[in-house]
C-alpha cells in the first residue's frame, strides 16, 4: 500500500471512528472496520505444545473451557482444558491446574499438506486449510460464546474421497511428567467410552488424595457416525460437536455433556453460532482504539481476544497459561501467583471497559482469606490482618504448602527462611497488598458499590495488618524485614511495598467513606499513607534514581520491581512532583526493561504514567509486538496471559489517562500521529471518546456512569471550552483544567469555543 492509500485508510478509519462519539449511536460497523482485518495466521503447527509452560498455537476459548490447536496436517489434535479442573489439594506439587483431554482428528493421506490456520479475531472463528495434490482439506471451528460446545465443520475440495477418523483420548505418555515423588502424574478417576447412540465421551476426577473433589467431563457427536469414522467428498461435510461440564456446573457432569450434543440439530446448531457471533460482536463494541500502526493495533485486538476466550468463570479465573493446559504438570501449578503473575493479565480491562472479563481475578483472593489471617496471626502475631503466600489456587486451596516430606527435596527453602510455618512466603510480606492493585483498579474505575462491599473485607484486613506490622518512628511509618525480590534479604523499606501500602491505605479510606462503615478507622489509615517512608533514592551512572531497599537490595537489572510502585501501585504520576518525576524518568532510562520476562507488563505502562517520551515508548512497543508469538504470548518467555496486558493497557494510558483524578486526552502520544478511541474507561466511573487530527483533540464525548465530578485537563489549552449535556443548554467553562458536575448516566459534547 502506497503512503498515500494508506493515509486515506487511517483517515477514513478515523472518519468513521470519530462518528461514534458516544455510547449511544451503536457502533457496530466502526468496531467490525477496524477488528475484521486483523487475523491471527499460523503457517505452520503450534510449537511448543504440548508444554508444561505457555503454548506456541491458535487459541480458542469461550473463557470456560479453553482449546489449543497442535499437529500437523495428517493428524489434528485439540487440547481441552477448563478452568474450573484442578487437582485440588493444599501441598505444594500436588495442587495444580489439570488438562481433560484430547480430540484427535486424523485424515492420513493430508500428509505432506500445506498448513495454513487462520483466527478472524471479530467473529472468534478459526479456519484451517490444507491442500496437496490435487484436493484440499479446509475445516471452520469456535468454541461456542453462549454455549459449553466446540463445533467442527470439516469440507474436501476436489475428486475422489478422503477417509478420516475423529476420536477422544486421555493425557498420555507426551503430556504427563512423571517423576516421583516429587512430580508424581496421577490421571484420578477415568472414564472413555461411547454410548449406544454413538456418544464418544470421557471424564476425569480427582475424588481420593485431595481436598476438594473435581470431575470434568467432554462428549463428541460424529454426524452420521456412530464410530467416529468418515468420509469426506466434495459437498458433503463433516460435522462434529463437543460439549464440556464439570461437577462446579452440573450434578452429573458426563450425564449433562453427553445430553447435550445428543439435543443439538443443525438449526439449533444455527441459533448457536448466531449467539456466539453476537456475544464476541458486544464484546468489541464496549470499547476500541484505532491507531496508525497496525502491527501495534493488531496485537491490542490479539491480547483482547486472548482474555476474553480464558476469563469468564467467576468462581474460576484463568491460571497463569490461561485455560490452555496442555500438560501435567503445569510450571508453577499453574496456579495464582500472587507476587505479580495473577495481577497482570487483568490490567488493561479496566480502561478497554471489559470488566466482565475482569470480575473473575478476586474470587480466589477472598475465599483464602481464612488461610491469610491463620498466618498474619500465627507468623507476625497480628490478629485480623492478612498475610498471603506466593501460591494459591481456587476455592481456598494453597498450592504452595509445605508438607514435611518436601525437606528431603526442597530443604534449602526452608533453611534459607523462605518457607514460615507451612507457607512459602520467600521473606515477602506483600503479597496481600498486592492483591489489592486490581481491586483498587476496578473500584476507581467502577465506582460500583456492590463489587466495594464483596472486596472490602480483602482490602480492610490488608490494612489492618499493615497497622500492626510497619514501625511508626521519628514521624514515618517504616517497613522492616520485607523483601523486595523473592528471597532478598532486605532489612528496611522496599520501594514496591511502599508504593503498595499506600494504595492499600487510600483505597480502604476511600472504600469505607462509600460503603459508611469503619469511620474510626480512616483517620489513622490517612495518616499512614501521608507519613510512611519515602522512596530511597541513590546515585546510578550520574542519575539520581530509585532504591530497592533503604537498607537492602540496592539495585538488580532484572525485572522491573524498581518501577512497581510507580505502576501497577500507581503512587506517582503526572500530577506528581517535577523532582519525583524526573527521579522516576531517570529509572525507566536506567532500567530499559521493554523486554523482560516478567515485568514488561507493569515497565510500559509506568514509562506512560511519568510522561516518558511517547516515540521511543511506541518504538519499544513495536519491537516487543514483533517478539510475539501470533497468539499475542512472549517468544522466548514461560510465561502466559500476564503478556496479554501489555499492548492494550500501554496504548490505552497513552491515548486517555484518567490517573490522580484527572482526564487527560493524548497525554503521552506523537501529537503527529492521528489515532481514535471509544469508550475507554477511566479513574471517576467515566467513558471517554475522542479522535486526534493534525494535532488536534476532536470529537470528544464523555459518559459518567456514576455522577461524580470530572476534573478535565483543558485539551485545547489557551481555548475557552463548551461543555453540552444530553438535553441540556451548553456551558462555558475558561482555565487550564475545567470541572465539571456531572450526573448519573449523563453524556457530555466538549469542543473547544474558537
Amino acid at each position: 500500500m502506497s503512503n498515500k492509500n494508506l493515509s486515506m485508510f487511517i483517515g477514513m478509519t478515523l472518519l468513521l471512528l470519530s462518528s461514534c462519539h458516544t455510547p449511544d449511536t451503536g457502533c457496530s460497523g466502526q468496531a467490525a472496520s477496524i477488528i475484521s482485518k486483523h487475523v491471527i495466521r499460523f503457517t505452520q503447527p503450534g510449537e511448543r505444545i504440548p508444554s508444561q509452560v505457555s503454548v506456541y498455537a491458535p487459541l480458542l476459548g469461550n473463557g470456560f473451557t479453553g482449546v489449543a490447536l497442535a499437529g500437523n496436517p495428517e493428524q489434528q489434535v485439540f487440547y481441552v482444558a477448563r478452568n474450573d479442573f484442578w487437582r485440588l489439594k493444599a501441598v505444594h506439587y500436588e495442587g495444580y491446574a489439570a488438562m481433560l483431554g484430547k480430540i484427535e482428528l486424523n485424515i492420513p493421506q493430508l500428509k505432506g499438506a500445506s498448513f495454513l490456520v487462520e483466527q478472524h479475531l471479530y467473529d472468534a472463528v478459526t479456519t484451517a486449510s490444507f491442500e496437496k495434490d490435487n484436493f484440499s482439506v479446509a475445516y471452520r471451528a469456535y468454541v461456542a460464546a453462549t454455549e459449553d460446545l466446540l463445533i467442527v465443520e470439516v469440507n474436501m475440495k476436489g475428486g475422489g474421497t478422503l477417509e478420516g477418523s475423529l476420536r477422544l483420548n486421555l493425557p498420555g505418555e507426551k503430556e504427563l511428567l512423571d517423576q516421583p515423588p516429587v512430580t508424581p502424574a496421577p490421571l484420578g478417576k477415568t472414564e472413555i467410552n461411547t454410548t449406544p447412540q454413538g456418544i464418544h465421551y470421557l471424564s476425569r476426577a480427582f475424588e481420593d488424595s485431595v481436598d476438594i473433589p473435581t470431575k470434568a467431563a467432554m462428549a463428541m457427536r460424529v454426524e452420521g457416525s456412530p464410530d467416529g469414522r468418515f468420509i469426506l467428498e466434495e459437498g458433503k461435510p463433516v460435522r462434529f460437536v463437543c460439549a464440556f461440564s464439570s461437577n462446579f456446573k452440573s450434578k452429573d457432569c458426563t450425564a449433562t455433556a453427553i445430553q447435550k450434543v445428543m439435543d443439538y440439530s443443525p438449526m439449533q446448531l444455527k441459533e448457536v453460532e448466531k449467539g456466539h457471533k453476537q456475544w464476541w460482536r458486544n464484546y468489541w463494541e464496549k470499547s476500541f482504539v484505532s491507531i496508525p500502526d497496525s502491527m501495534i493495533e493488531k496485537q491490542y485486538y490479539v491480547s483482547l481476544y486472548g482474555i476474553a476466550s480464558c476469563s469468564r468463570d467467576l468462581d474460576f479465573p484463568p491460571p497463569i497459561f490461561g485455560t490452555w493446559i496442555t500438560m501435567e504438570q503445569p510450571a508453577w501449578q499453574a496456579d495464582y501467583h500472587l507476587n505479580y503473575n495473577h495481577m497482570a493479565p487483568f490490567y488493561a480491562l479496566y480502561s478497554a471497559n471489559r470488566i466482565e472479563q475482569a470480575d473473575p481475578y478476586y474470587a480466589p483472593l477472598l475465599a483464602f482469606i481464612p488461610r491469610g489471617k491463620y498466618y498474619s496471626e500465627k507468623i507476625t502475631g497480628i490478629p485480623d490482618g492478612i498475610l498471603f503466600p506466593v501460591g494459591i489456587g481456587p476455592l481456598g486451596i494453597e498450592t504452595t504448602r509445605w508438607v514435611p516430606q518436601l525437606e528431603k527435596y526442597r530443604k534449602w527453602w526452608k533453611e534459607t527462611g523462605n518457607i514460615e510455618d507451612e507457607g512459602m512466603f520467600w521473606k515477602q510480606r506483600s503479597n496481600a497488598a498486592y492483591a489489592v492493585v486490581n481491586l483498587a483498579m476496578q473500584f476507581y474505575h467502577t465506582w460500583d458499590k456492590d463489587f466495594t462491599a464483596k472486596v472490602y473485607p480483602l482490602v480492610r484486613h490488608t490494612a489492618i495488618f499493615w497497622e500492626s506490622y510497619l514501625k511508626y518512628e521519628d514521624g514515618r511509618y517504616v517497613d522492616y524485614h520485607d523483601a523486595i525480590h523473592e528471597g532478598t534479604d532486605d532489612l528496611k523499606n522496599p520501594l514496591l511495598s511502599l508504593g503498595l501500602i499506600r494504595l492499600v491505605m487510600q483505597t480502604a479510606v476511600d472504600m469505607s467513606e462509600l460503603l459508611g462503615t469503619d469511620a474510626g478507622k480512616r483517620e489513622k489509615w490517612q495518616h499512614m499513607h501521608d507519613h510512611i517512608s519515602a522512596y530511597p533514592l541513590f546515585e546510578r551512572n550520574g542519575k539520581t534514581v530509585f532504591r530497592y531497599t533503604e537498607v537492602g537490595t540496592e539495585w538488580v537489572d532484572g525485572n522491573t520491581l524498581g518501577i512497581q510502585h510507580i505502576y501497577p501501585a500507581g503512587q506517582i504520576g503526572l500530577d506528581s512532583e517535577p523532582e519525583l518525576l524526573d527521579v522516576a524518568r531517570n529509572t525507566i532510562q536506567e532500567m530499559q526493561r521493554w523486554l523482560d520476562s516478567n515485568g514488561s507488563n507493569s515497565f510500559f505502562p509506568a514509562a506512560v504514567r511519568v510522561g516518558y517520551d511517547p516515540d521511543t515508548i511506541l518504538h519499544h512497543l513495536r519491537r516487543y509486538t514483533q517478539h510475539a508469538c501470533p497468539n499475542g504470548y512472549q517468544l522466548d518467555n514461560p510465561h502466559g496471559i500476564e503478556n496479554l496486558s501489555t499492548v492494550p493497557n500501554t496504548i490505552n494510558e497513552m491515548l486517555c489517562m484518567g490517573h490522580q483524578d484527572v482526564v487527560r486526552l493524548f497525554p503521552v502520544w506523537p501529537r503527529d500521529k492521528d489515532a481514535s478511541f471509544h469508550q475507554i474507561r477511566v479513574e471517576g466511573a467515566f467513558l471517554v471518546s475522542a479522535a486526534l487530527k493534525n494535532g488536534e483533540v476532536t470529537d470528544l464525548s464523555i459518559l459518567s456512569e456514576k455522577g461524580r465530578p470530572l476534573h478535565l485537563l483543558n485539551p485545547w489549552k489557551n481555548c475557552k471550552v463548551e461543555v453540552r449535556e444530553d438535553g441540556a443548554n451548553a456551558q462555558t467553562y475558561d482555565g487550564e483544567r475545567i470541572t465539571i458536575s456531572t450526573k448519573p448516566g449523563a453524556t457530555y459534547r466538549i469542543s473547544p469555543v474558537k
